[in-house]
Parts: structure tokens; C-alpha cells; sequence
């Protein structure tokens, strides 16, 4: 996981600055790294991996054989045994009984399953899969914390820029107010007008007050993305951006799926699940073979009837066994037959989901793809339109000073002005990280 946020950190590059960033001011770099150590989905992902490796070995230690050490102490009391006669317990005789006795037993026993139709191995074999399966949902659960960073911190970005934009909006509606109040002064305009531009400047500022507090809530959400709880103040490191960077050429949408195929985690994970099951499936088929196991012990015991030391006890009862054990299964209720046709049902519900991300795969980065020229192609005609309505302002506003327009007509033209920007902007932004994006699914970098 960490090499996957690494290799996506590189890419990212050209949304971080390349100097050391402001005092509590996060880079992009910043918030990958914080995110891979701190998120907290990202944490459970990496528990699961650890816990099938935790079966991984367990199912390697099964195919050891198993020792066990016991002994049992126990107390008897006979109120009315029989005199008279003579038995024989544990290898010597007996001409009374005591009523109150004990006996102990002691015992050291191995057994060892020395086949079982592969059973064991297979197993192994599983949960080596599983662990990789593991590893694979945590790379994709670092992915998806990964994209969601950079959409985020792309729109930092742009909020950042619009209230730029806007606080200059504001400037020339402040300008526009003073000069209409010079105006009414002097009679060559009427308080109606006048109080149009004081609307227009107070229609900014709550542009400004809406467009800063969309920018509070979108780092409050990569605050939570990072697992941030503390009240600091939290801002992010503003980088250069270049018109070049949105108007890059965007890859074909087959050459960027074909590629996605062989590096995304998540259609590798759904590969490794039709493996898995075909394993399950051999797994289930081992109930129908027959398990040959080896068994050997060492036991001995003692008895308070008896005159011998406990030491000469230990010794006259010591004895040693061992033997073969086979079981054939002849009818289990069709528990076999069952495991195996919901093992080859599991296979089939594998395959689907193989076809099912395929589709969502391509999905998304046909969505990536649409985006990006649909931006670029917006990008273009809003830089156009933005030096037009550019122009446009300069010669109303002229116009305005020398009274051959409007208060209407320039506060037209400071709308269209204001709203050609926020489209350039908006589509600048959009067109880099979603270029960034396709980079992304289709190497594994982004430039």
C-alpha cells in the first residue's frame, strides 16, 4: 500500500510546489502521506491483511504434526468394597481394596495427518491467496483515499482562485460606487442608479462570504479524509498552475482502459477470487478421499493401592504405543456434494464480479475521459470569452465615465466579465485533474 501512495505521490507532483511549504500549510505531498499513516479505512484494510496472514500460518503449522502432554489426578472413595479377593489393576494384584484411593495417569500423545486428498496443502494455498487478496483490497482502498485527496485538493484550489476573482469583482464594484456617488453629486446620475451599484457591491461581498465558506467546508472534508480532529488552523499550499497543464493531449479511452486492466488493484482482486474458488473447490472434492493418519504415545500411570514407590510406579506402568489410522467416508449426509456445488456457485459469483468491475472500470474512466474534453473544449472558448467580455467591460466602463451607457449596461457587463472567469477557472481545473486522473488509471503516475 504504501508503494501504490507513493507512486500516485510522484504523479501528483504538479499539484504540490516544489519548495518547502508555509508553516501549517499542507502540500499535496502532505496529505497523501498523513493519509496512508492516519486514515483510519486504510488502518482496518492493513488489519485484515495481517489477520489472513495469521491463517496463512496456522494452515501451515496443520500440516505438522500435533503433540499433546496431559495428566488426570483422580480421587475415589468406596464405602463398602469386597474382602476376600484379588484383582489385578494397572499390571499388579490387588487383595484389598481401600475405600479412600487415588490414581494418576500421565500421557504424551502425537498425531499426524499424513493425508487427507490434499486438503491441507490446498488450504495453505488458500489463504496464501486470501493474503494477497488482502493486500490488494487495502491498495484499492488507498487508491480510492487517494483520489478523493486529489479531487478535493484540486478544489481548494480553484475556490482559492475564484475568490481571488471575486474580491477583484469586488474592487471595481467599490470603484463603480464611489464614482456613481461623484455622479449623483454632480447630477449626472440618479439615486435609483446609485443604489443599483451599491446592490452589485453588496452582491459581491456576499459572493465573496458564500465562496469562502464552500472553501472552509472543502477543507473541513479533507480534514476528515485525514483523520484531522484537532482545532488548528488548516490550510493547504497554494501551487502554480498553467494553462499548458489543462490543454495536454488526452489519451485514448482504450489505450487508457486496456492498460487500467493490468495494474488496478481491484481487477486483480477479482482475478485472484476465480483462483481462490478453484482452490475452494478442490478443497470441498478432498471430503470424498480418505485421511491417513499416523498416531503414537507414551503413557504410564500410579495408583495409591499399590506398595510401590511412586518412582517404581512410573516405571513398571510405562508403556509405549502407536498406529495407523484410515477413515474412508462412505455417506456424509451429502455434506461433500454440497461443499462442492456452493464452491463451483462461488466460482460463477467470481466471475461476475470480475465482469462487474471490468464494467465499472471502464465506467469510470470514461467518465475521466468524457470530462477531460469536455473542459478542455470549455476551457478554450472561455479563455476567448473571457478576454471578450474583458474588453467589453474596459469600453463600457469608459463608456459609463463619459455617461453613453448605463448603470444597466455596466453592471451587465461586470456579470458577463465575472462569469466568463469563473468558467475558465472552473474548467482549467477540471481539465487537470481529470487528465491527472486518466494518468493515473492507465500507469499507475501522474505527471
Amino acid at each position: 500500500m504504501k508503494k501504490i501512495g507513493m507512486t500516485c505521490l510522484a504523479g501528483l507532483l504538479l499539484l504540490s510546489p516544489s519548495t518547502e511549504c508555509a508553516a501549517k500549510q499542507w502540500s499535496l505531498r502532505d496529505c497523501i502521506d498523513y493519509a496512508l499513516a492516519n486514515n483510519i479505512k486504510l488502518q482496518k484494510a492493513k488489519i485484515q491483511e495481517y489477520s489472513a496472514l495469521e491463517d496463512v500460518k496456522q494452515s501451515q503449522s496443520a500440516l505438522l504434526p500435533s503433540l499433546n502432554l496431559s495428566t488426570s489426578q483422580n480421587v475415589n472413595y468406596t464405602p463398602w468394597p469386597q474382602q476376600g479377593r484379588t484383582t489385578v489393576a494397572d499390571g499388579y494384584v490387588q487383595s484389598s481394596v481401600d475405600k479412600v484411593y487415588y490414581n494418576g495417569s500421565y500421557s504424551l500423545m502425537g498425531n499426524w495427518t499424513v493425508w487427507n486428498g490434499n486438503k491441507n496443502r490446498n488450504n495453505v494455498k488458500l489463504n496464501k491467496v486470501a493474503v494477497e487478496q488482502a493486500r490488494l483490497d487495502s491498495a484499492t482502498t488507498a487508491n480510492s483515499v487517494l483520489e478523493q485527496i486529489a479531487q478535493l485538493y484540486v478544489q481548494i484550489l480553484y475556490s482559492n482562485e475564484a475568490i481571488a476573482v471575486t474580491k477583484e469583482s469586488l474592487k471595481t464594484s467599490q470603484t463603480n460606487e464611489e464614482r456613481g456617488k461623484t455622479m449623483v453629486e454632480v447630477g449626472k446620475m440618479s439615486r435609483a442608479d446609485l443604489a443599483q451599484l451599491t446592490a452589485q457591491r453588496a452582491q459581491d461581498e456576499y459572493a465573496i462570504v458564500e465562496a469562502e465558506s464552500n472553501l472552509r467546508n472543502y477543507k473541513r472534508q479533507l480534514k476528515e479524509l485525514l483523520q484531522i480532529t484537532n482545532d488548528e488552523e488548516f490550510d493547504v499550499a497554494v501551487p502554480s498552475t498553467t494553462d499548458d497543464m489543462a490543454l495536454e493531449a488526452v489519451p485514448a479511452l482504450n489505450d487508457v482502459y486496456a492498460a487500467s486492466l493490468e495494474q488496478r488493484p481491484e481487477i486483480k482482486n477479482a482475478k485472484l477470487g476465480i483462483e481462490s474458488s478453484d482452490l475452494g473447490i478442490k478443497v470441498a472434492k478432498a471430503g470424498r478421499m480418505p485421511t491417513v493418519s499416523l498416531n503414537a504415545g507414551v503413557t504410564t500411570s500410579t495408583s495409591s493401592m499399590s506398595d510401590n514407590a511412586w518412582g517404581t510406579q512410573m516405571k513398571n506402568n510405562f508403556s509405549l504405543g502407536g498406529g495407523v489410522t484410515v477413515s474412508i467416508p462412505l455417506f456424509d449426509n451429502r455434506q461433500t456434494k454440497t461443499a462442492v456445488n456452493k464452491a463451483k456457485l462461488q466460482k460463477q459469483s467470481y466471475l461476475l464480479d470480475l465482469q462487474d468491475k471490468q464494467t465499472t472500470l471502464y465506467s469510470t474512466i470514461e467518465n475521466y475521459w468524457l470530462q477531460a474534453v469536455t473542459n478542455q473544449n470549455k476551457f478554450k472558448a472561455a479563455r476567448i470569452s473571457t478576454e471578450s467580455a474583458q474588453a467589453s467591460y474596459e469600453l463600457l466602463s469608459e463608456q459609463f465615465k463619459q455617461g453613453l451607457k448605463n448603470t444597466v449596461e455596466l453592471m451587465t457587463g461586470k456579470t458577463n466579465l465575472l462569469q466568463a472567469q469563473q468558467n475558465e477557472l472552473q474548467s482549467k481545473y477540471l481539465a487537470i485533474l481529470n487528465l491527472n486522473m486518466l494518468e493515473f488509471y492507465q500507469t499507475g503516475n501522474i505527471k
